[in-house]
């Protein structure tokens, strides 16, 4: 294994889809992965770009964002250690989206090309990753509805659950600024609804930093959407298809 951007050789935390292939598939994947350290804002693709990479995030979170002429953007999905960013349909094919790191972190990566050839020489893999695409959709199309319908605290409350089970931490950092785009609202908005939470117990938030102080609590603040998002991406994992195919 490569040594990570701070020098020093770390013990991985498994990216879910990777840790639940069989044995002899997921080290076939394994062996054209590399190690790479995403810093915040790191762009991985725009729309219409060719997407030459693919990355399994092993302990940060990558937005999948719709830009908008007026420079606004849009979060319409994130992936973190439940998933795989950049799966492209096709060599050479590009996706509608801008992939973002919005939380800095460990992934493994490997090109398009890699990857691609990979899906085509094992079943398991294949199959496993077709079901996490089709609940990624479904986690746009959930989002889709949340951003429409429910209130600025429990979308507040539905990203900040996200990125902890996908972070493993109760303290991450993440900027007033980022976080307004990501949920599409103003900074000014955002800072009340940090406020709301933190004044109710639920987090504590300050120049960037971010504490989860009840779980409990800010999974009640939450709407039913982190929920669903969670159910449909845990279906994934823990009853993978190539498990279900073979039955």
């Amino acid at each position: 294994m490569n040594e990570w951007e701070n020098g020093q050789t770390d013990a991985i935390h498994e990216n879910r889809l990777l840790a639940c292939l069989p044995p002899e598939d997921r080290d076939r994947l394994m062996a054209r992965l590399s190690p790479v350290f995403l810093r915040v804002k790191t762009v991985l693709f725009e729309p219409g770009q060719v997407v030459d990479a693919v990355y399994f995030p092993l302990d940060g979170v990558i937005s999948l964002v719709t830009p908008l002429e007026d420079g606004a953007i849009v979060e319409v999905a994130t992936v973190g250690n439940e998933g795989v960013v950049g799966v492209p349909l096709i060599f050479g094919g590009t996706l509608a989206v801008r992939a973002i790191s919005q939380v800095s972190g460990r992934c493994l990566t490997t090109s398009a090309e890699a990857f691609l050839e990979a899906m085509g020489s094992s079943r398991a893999i294949s199959q496993l990753v077709q079901a996490y695409v089709l609940a990624l959709f479904g986690q746009i199309s959930q989002a889709a509805a949340c951003n429409r319908l429910h209130t600025n605290e429990e979308r507040l409350s539905r990203w900040l659950l996200m990125s902890h089970d996908r972070i493993g931490a109760d303290k991450f950092l993440i900027t007033q600024e980022f976080l307004a785009q990501m949920l599409g609202s103003r900074r000014a908005t955002v800072t009340l609804s940090a406020g709301v939470l933190q004044k109710a117990g639920l987090i504590q938030y300050h120049r960037g930093h971010v504490e989860i102080v009840d779980r409990p609590g800010l999974e009640s603040a939450s709407c039913e959407c982190y929920r669903v998002i969670k159910t449909e991406l845990d279906k994934v994992t823990l009853f993978p298809a190539y498990a279900t195919a073979r039955a």
